[in-house]
């Protein structure tokens, strides 16, 4: 490997003790995010996917997103673990993000929790908190990783990382 692992401090988690293949887990964390003014979620029951080297992506029921305000695309992706993936363009008023949001409808039996629920890219939102924490955005445009204080790495997905 071509990085120096953080060792994680009290309270804090390492990218690097996460699993592969990744692991789903229930959150109780508050995760709220605002786009254009407005705040589109609000949650108390995320789900978080942890899977080594990428900050959790946090995933969120419909019935806790204002979905008016999201619209499906065409576009689609394949993950090896959760399967095919749908997009959402975000679009509130005259501002709009297109595919800044993605879902399973049909994910694999281990990630049958989150069908339909919405992971949001941090790096395409206004804002995006965790417990009232500024959410940091995980480097790159791949992955959509939510960077916490109490979260460290080195975080995959930024240049020169593709090759760990």
């Amino acid at each position: 490997m071509n990085f120096d692992r953080i060792e994680p401090g009290p309270g804090e988690e390492s990218v690097w003790d996460y699993p592969r293949p990744p692991r789903l887990e229930e959150s109780t964390k508050h995760v709220q995010i605002v786009f254009n003014g407005v705040t589109i979620a609000d949650t108390r029951r995320p789900q978080r996917v942890l899977e080594t080297s990428h900050p959790p992506a946090y995933y969120i029921c419909p019935e806790d997103i204002k979905m008016e305000y999201l619209h499906k695309t065409l576009r689609g992706s394949w993950c090896e673990w959760k399967g095919q993936a749908g997009y959402y363009t975000v679009t509130v008023e005259s501002k709009e993000v297109v595919n800044a949001a993605w879902f399973y409808p049909n994910p694999n039996q281990v990630f049958a929790a989150i069908k339909d629920y919405v992971a949001f890219y941090p790096s395409k939102m206004d804002a995006c908190y965790v417990d009232g924490e500024l959410v940091q955005s995980q480097p790159g445009d791949f992955y959509g990783g939510w960077i916490t204080k109490d979260i460290v790495g080195p975080f995959k997905g930024g240049p020169g990382t593709w090759g760990w």
